[in-house]
């Protein structure tokens, strides 16, 4: 798995030669060694890509993602099934026990709520209202406090007329960095041999990445917590530079401290072990620094 994160944001030509990514620019021709390359954004409508990059960026397990016009992503290679795909596998997804779905989202919705505190203690804001509703949590949610909870903590985290469902700057930024996340919890569950489309809560017909979109949630607060302490009134090439960053945040995961990446794949493994009776508790515990970073090792053409 590579540790590189490529963005590229104008108009370009990329191509294979001797396992190098060939990037062809009008300031030039730049080389990256696909083995090195975690993630591949095409932030741009005016590049090219051949197929045989392609090709050979998923048989390394790179995952490449494509925006569009608004430079939001839009979509996203997903290769096909690893060789520990089986009948056996798909089976024992399909008929994972209940009980065990609804621990185990009661644990990451928990978590989520937690961590949307936390952020909002780092930042000062007032989290009682938030923590009440965190008391009130059940097993499997029953009474949506999660989504409770999201009504109250984006306004009290930007500003009291912040709506999700406005056009503004802070809600693509948003929706960038959680696509990223998505993306990134999807390749896990690939690799791993499982279907991202049988999730455990989240069922929609039209969705097929369900399950990421389950287990992803406890870390939609990280991309809240980095996009809380920058100021931008566009989603500008800065700003996703940093929001691709975040995968090389350092953060805290289940008592030691890690890169945000290293965290989604245990954290995903640890969920599917669970799932399937290979394991009988599961934890999930996130961390913030005392401080927001801002470098991580990227490459933006």
């Amino acid at each position: 798995m590579g540790w590189r994160s490529v963005i590229i944001t104008q108009h370009a030509k990329l191509s294979y030669s001797s396992h190098m990514m060939i990037v062809q620019t009008n300031d030039g021709i730049n080389q990256i060694p696909i083995d090195d390359i975690s993630i591949l954004l095409i932030s741009t409508t005016r590049a090219v890509i051949t197929t045989a990059l392609i090709s050979e960026l998923a048989q390394v397990g790179t995952k490449v993602i494509f925006t569009d016009g608004t430079n939001q992503p839009i979509c996203e290679t997903v290769g096909y099934y690893p060789n520990n795909r089986s009948v056996k596998l798909l089976q024992e997804q399909v008929n994972w026990d209940e009980q065990r779905k609804e621990v185990l989202w009661t644990k990451i919705v928990g978590s989520k709520m937690t961590n949307q505190v936390n952020v909002l203690a780092f930042y000062k804001k007032d989290t009682t209202e938030v923590n009440e509703e965190l008391d009130k949590l059940e097993v499997a949610d029953p009474s949506n406090r999660e989504a409770v909870v999201a009504r109250k903590y984006f306004p009290l985290l930007f500003n009291n007329d912040f709506s999700r469902r406005n056009g503004s700057a802070i809600n693509s930024a948003l929706d960038y960095g959680y696509s990223i996340l998505l993306s990134s919890i999807n390749q896990e569950i690939v690799s791993n041999g499982y279907l991202t489309y049988i999730g455990i809560h989240h069922r929609g017909e039209e969705n097929p990445f369900n399950l990421g979109s389950d287990l992803m949630e406890p870390f939609r607060p990280v991309v809240d917590f980095w996009i809380a302490s920058q100021k931008f009134d566009q989603l500008t090439p800065d700003v996703k530079y940093g929001l691709v960053q975040l995968l090389s945040m350092e953060i805290g995961f289940n008592g030691k401290s890690t890169l945000l990446k290293n965290a989604l794949t245990e954290h995903v493994r640890n969920c599917l072990k669970y799932l399937s009776g290979k394991s009988n508790k599961i934890q999930i515990e996130v961390g913030f620094r005392d401080e927001v970073p801002n470098n991580a090792i990227n490459d933006n053409v």
